[in-house]
């Protein structure tokens, strides 16, 4: 699976609004609720209980949010984008920017872990994570992530 098969230009939000952690997962939930039909509480709770375990701020200015729930049938991916930067408990201790929140079914682990490991991969290369920064709409995120996924 590619990451554009789980990511739907109606859960890419360019220029996030929220100032810390729980309003990030809150907004990039809100989409995610409305394109699965499940509660978005029960999302932002799933995501919060896996924060605690340990942030999922990559470091390098990324968030990767994510979590499993029995209430899906696929997985779906949000995109987020905050123009200020957002204190996401990151490994490296700076501000977080670009966002990308993975919702897998419970009984799918290793698809869970192929989708993690692809966006960790697509964010490693160093031109992709600028494009991302200097994003305007979501079909240029689309755009950017169709071009890299050749390459992966």
């Amino acid at each position: 699976m590619k990451i554009l098969d789980a990511l739907h230009d109606e859960a890419i939000i360019i220029g996030l609004k929220a100032s810390r952690k729980v309003e990030v997962i809150q907004e990039l939930a809100t989409p995610v609720a409305e394109l699965t039909g499940v509660d978005r509480e029960l999302l932002v709770r799933v995501l919060m209980e896996r924060e605690r375990l340990g942030s999922t701020g990559i470091g390098g200015g990324i968030g990767i949010p994510h979590g499993k729930l029995k209430e899906l049938d696929a997985p779906v991916l949000a995109f987020g984008l905050s123009h200020q930067g957002v204190d996401f408990e990151s490994m490296d201790g700076r501000p977080t920017y670009i966002f990308f929140l993975l919702l897998t079914p419970d009984d799918s682990a290793g698809l869970h872990l192929k989708l993690l490991a692809s966006i960790s991969k697509l964010l490693k290369q160093e031109a992709i994570k600028e494009q991302l920064m200097k994003v305007k709409s979501p079909l240029d995120v689309i755009k950017i992530i169709k071009a890299a996924e050749v390459d992966i």
